[in-house]
């Protein structure tokens, strides 16, 4: 059993002291050092736009400085990372007034991509693509309808929509088998929300539920050997020895968990497993920036990964 040492935490730290950006440094701190909500959120307002969706490359991917259901459901993550669920808080409350607007969104659910993608630097899947959107379009719209019925107002119309919607995702859910790279997940996080609600028996959750263990199954990469391009790993779906499917998986989180301390570039942190392709030849700069901003936000996730487990020392 490999462990992170004190030296290579100390070695990732100072990394990230000197590359990465103030929102990503924020949520080193909270996650490591002590540091607080607050700080996190004030970051995240410098990408919030007017309309209160998020752009401006919060989402290292797209530089599109335009608001889209994306980079919203981006930040909801990193509202979840840092336990921060005060539904009253202005981001909070800019990103339902966003959600609420109409934009980016039709009768099955809120967008991927969207046209104006097109005119910043970008990774390829981000290229508006209405026909990919068709498919990533479930796993976006049940995080975001996940975060509506968490923070939004039991009496809104808002509300009403994402429960329309969430039973358009999980009849969906029944009747395919290409769920998107963020269908799974998001499916996951949906049903939670919706038996905290007191909903789960409408939307028959415990059925679904029953579904979810398979379907991840499925979706993990299992062979080591893949896991340097980019592919579905264990952490993907589990985060801690608490989470709901880690039993009949130990295993292969044991040999991910093994793979993290060796494959730390010594000195630094772990590389990214994908590149922008022909899009990064277009725009060499962007990546080789981007590139760097991820390599921090991939590095909190397998730090706290490791930590979850036992797995390092600091």
């Amino acid at each position: 059993m490999k462990r992170l040492s004190k030296s290579a935490y100390k070695e990732v730290r100072t990394w990230i002291y000197r590359n990465a950006r103030p929102l990503e440094l924020a949520l080193w701190q909270f996650c490591f050092e002590g540091g607080t909500r607050e700080h996190v959120m004030e970051m995240l307002g410098f990408y919030q736009n007017e309309d209160g969706g998020f752009g401006n490359a919060v989402e290292p991917d797209c530089w599109n400085t335009e608001s889209s259901p994306y980079a919203v459901l981006v930040v909801t993550g990193m509202l979840r990372r840092i336990g921060f669920t005060d539904s009253n808080h202005p981001v909070l409350r800019g990103m339902l007034q966003y959600l609420d607007s109409g934009a980016h969104v039709s009768e099955d659910g809120w967008n991927f991509s969207i046209p104006s993608n097109d005119a910043y630097p970008r990774a390829p899947w981000m290229t508006y693509d209405a026909s990919v959107n068709r498919v990533q379009d479930m796993g976006i719209s049940a995080g975001l309808c996940t975060f509506i019925l968490r923070h939004g107002d039991r009496q809104s119309g808002l509300y009403a929509k994402a429960i329309n919607l969430s039973g358009r995702i999980l009849d969906k859910m029944k009747r395919t088998e290409d769920f998107g790279e963020m269908g799974a997940g998001g499916i996951g996080m949906l049903v939670q929300a919706l038996e905290a609600c007191g909903l789960g028996q409408r939307f028959d959750c415990g059925s679904v539920k029953a579904m979810l263990p398979g379907l991840v199954n499925r979706s993990i990469e299992r062979n080591p050997d893949h896991w340097a391009s980019y592919t579905p790993r264990p952490s993907e779906f589990i985060w801690s020895p608490d989470c709901p499917f880690y039993p009949g998986n130990e295993e292969v989180v044991d040999l991910e968990l093994d793979y993290l301390v060796d494959t730390r570039n010594p000195g630094g942190v772990w590389n990214i497993t994908w590149t922008w392709f022909g899009l990064g030849e277009q725009y060499p700069k962007e990546f080789a920036i981007s590139e760097n901003w991820w390599k921090a936000l991939k590095a909190i996730e397998k730090l706290s990964f490791l930590e979850a487990f036992g797995r390092m020392d600091r």
